[in-house]
C-alpha cells in the first residue's frame, strides 16, 4: 500500500506539472526529473529488501563439532531429563540401548538432515498459502506536439489484481500440508532407524564379548591338555599324534580368538557411528554387559500381529501422507481448468486527455481443459497406490517373518540351554569321580571343554534370539519388553 500511495504521489506531482506545461515546457520537465528523482530513494526504502549473507562450509569447524561430542555435558544430561530420564540416575554408569539410543537422538546428524527437510516443508506450506500479490503498470511518453496538443506528455498508472477460481490455493495449501506432515514422519522414521541400528550394534558387541571370554576359556583348557600330552610324552605314556592333534585345535581355538579380539573395535567403530559419537569418547562409556539367563518365559507378538504392524509402521503413515498429496495435486490440475482472472483498473493521462479505464483477462485454459496435466497427475496417483499396496504387502510380509524366526530362535535357545543344563551335570559328576580316583585330570579337562563349548551354542542361542526380537521390534516399529530374555 506504501508503494501504491508514493506512485500516486508521483502521478499527481506529474499531473500538475503538465497543466502549466504551457506556460513554462522547459521548467516542466526539469521539475518532473527533480520529482522522480527525489522519491526514487523514499520508493527503494519502501521495499524493504533482505540482504544476502553468505555461510561458507567449514570442514575443520565439522570436524572440531563431531570430536566434541560429550555425553556427559549439561546439554545432554537436560536433554534426558526432558524425555523422562530420572535425574538421580545421572551420571550414567551403564550405557544400554536405552542410553545411546538417547545419544542417537542427540548427537546423530542423519536427524538434523530430516529436521531441515521438515522446516524446508513447513516454509513450503507457509509459501503455498500466500496470495498472489497485485502487479503495477506504469508508462511514460513525450512527443514532438506537432498537433499543438495541450501537453506533449502522456502516462498511466494500473494495477493488475490477480484473481484465483475454483479454490486452487486451498488445494495447494492441503498438498503442502500433507507434504509437510510425510516430511514430520521422515524425522520420527529415522529416529527408530537408528534405534534399531543401536540395538542391533550393541548386541552384536556384547556377543563379541560374550565370544572372547568363553574362547578364552577354551583356550585354556586346550593349553592344559596339550601340557599334559607333552608330560606324557616325556614319561612315555603318549603318542606325538595325540599332542598334534591337540595343538592343532588350540591354534584353531587361538586363532578364533584372535580374530573376535580384532573385531572388537570394527564393532565399537559401528556402534559409536550409530549412536552419533566419536570412537574415542565411546571407548572410554562402561557399556552394558550382557548375562543371558535360561528363558523362563519369553513373551510373544501381539497376537493381530498384521494389524499392529500396519498400525504403528510409520512408513505406512508416510505413504499415505503422499498419497494424499498426489490427490491434491490431481485436485490442483483439475482446477487449472478454470481460468484465473485478472482485473486492470487504471488512469492514464494522454496529452491533455484524461482516461480511466478497467481491464479483464485470463487464460484461455478453457481450450484444451488441462488434459495433459490431469492425466499425468492421475498416474502419479495410481503410482503412489501401488507403492502404498506395495510396501503393505511387504510390511506384513516383514512381521511373520520376524515372528517365525523369533519362534524358531526360542526354540533353538531352549534346546541349547537343556543340553548346556545337562552338561553341567555330566561335569559335576565326573568332578566327583577326579577325587574319587575313578578318572585322571585330562579327562575332566575334556569334559569342561564340551561345557565350554555347550556354553558357546547357548551364546550363539541367545544372541540369534535377541537379533529376531530386534527385527520384529523393527517389523512392528514398536519395543516389545526383553525382561524375559535378558
Amino acid at each position: 500500500m506504501i508503494t501504491i500511495k508514493l506512485l500516486i504521489s508521483i502521478k499527481s506531482a506529474l499531473t500538475k506539472q503538465t497543466e502549466t506545461n504551457s506556460k513554462s515546457n522547459s521548467g516542466s520537465k526539469l521539475n518532473y526529473r527533480n520529482t522522480l528523482f527525489a522519491c526514487l530513494p523514499i520508493f527503494l526504502v519502501t521495499c524493504g529488501f533482505q540482504q544476502y549473507t553468505a555461510k561458507p562450509v567449514s570442514t575443520d569447524i565439522i570436524a572440531a563439532k563431531i570430536e566434541n561430542k560429550n555425553p556427559d555435558s549439561a546439554q545432554f544430561h537436560q536433554f534426558l531429563i526432558n524425555h523422562g530420564y530420572l535425574p538421580e540416575r545421572l551420571p550414567i554408569q551403564q550405557w544400554g540401548v536405552d542410553e545411546l539410543t538417547f545419544c542417537a537422538l542427540f548427537f546423530h546428524p542423519s536427524l538434523d538432515v530430516a529436521r531441515a527437510q521438515w522446516r524446508a516443508a513447513e516454509s513450503a506450506q507457509l509459501t503455498a498459502a500466500e496470495k498472489a500479490a497485485p502487479t503495477l503498470n506504469g508508462h511514460l511518453a513525450h512527443s514532438s506536439n506537432t498537433n499543438n496538443d495541450v501537453s506533449p506528455y502522456a502516462f498511466g498508472l494500473s494495477i493488475d489484481i490477480p484473481i484465483e477460481t475454483a479454490n486452487k490455493r486451498a488445494i495447494r495449501i492441503e498438498n503442502a500440508s500433507h507434504l509437510s506432515q510425510a516430511a514430520k514422519l521422515e524425522v520420527a522414521q529415522v529416529a527408530w532407524q537408528l534405534r534399531n541400528q543401536v540395538a542391533q550394534s550393541l548386541y552384536e558387541y556384547q556377543f563379541n564379548q560374550q565370544q572372547i571370554y568363553l574362547l578364552s576359556k577354551e583356550q585354556a583348557y586346550w593349553q592344559e591338555i596339550v601340557a599334559i600330552y607333552q608330560k606324557r610324552i616325556s614319561l612315555g605314556a603318549a603318542s606325538n599324534l595325540e599332542l598334534s592333534t591337540a595343538t592343532l585345535q588350540l591354534q584353531t581355538i587361538t586363532a578364533k580368538l584372535n580374530a573376535h579380539q580384532q573385531n572388537k573395535l570394527v564393532l565399537l567403530s559401528k556402534l559409536a557411528n550409530h549412536s552419533g559419537l566419536p570412537l574415542r569418547k565411546l571407548e572410554t562409556m562402561p557399556l552394558a554387559h550382557d548375562s543371558y539367563k535360561m528363558p523362563n518365559h519369553i513373551r510373544t507378538a501381539p497376537e493381530n500381529l498384521n494389524a499392529a504392524a500396519l498400525l504403528n509402521r510409520l512408513d505406512i503413515r508416510i505413504s499415505l501422507e503422499r498419497y494424499a498429496a498426489a490427490e491434491a495435486k490431481l485436485k490442483l490440475e483439475i482446477a487449472k481448468q478454470y481460468p484465473d482472472l485478472i482485473i486492470s483498473p487504471g488512469y492514464a493521462y494522454e496529452f491533455g486527455d484524461k482516461i480511466w479505464s478497467l481491464g479483464l483477462s485470463g487464460l484461455l485454459t478453457l481450450l484444451n481443459k488441462n488434459k495433459l496435466a490431469i492425466a499425468e497427475a492421475t498416474q502419479l496417483r495410481e503410482i503412489e497406490a501401488a507403492q502404498f499396496e506395495a510396501l503393505q504387502n511387504t510390511v506384513i510380509a516383514e512381521a511373520d517373518t520376524a515372528n517365525a524366526k523369533l519362534a524358531q530362535a526360542r526354540q533353538v535357545l531352549e534346546q541349547q540351554a537343556t543340553l548346556y543344563q545337562q552338561q553341567q551335570n555330566h561335569t559335576q559328576r565326573m568332578a566327583r569321580k577326579l577325587s574319587a580316583g575313578e578318572i585322571d585330570r585330562l579327562e575332566l579337562t575334556y569334559v569342561k571343554l564340551e561345557e565350554v563349548v555347550a556354553e558357546r551354542n547357548v551364546a550363539l542361542a541367545h544372541f540369534q534370539l535377541k537379533t529376531a526380537l530386534n527385527q520384529l521390534e523393527n517389523a512392528l516399529q514398536q519395543p516389545q519388553k526383553q525382561a524375559a530374555i535378558n
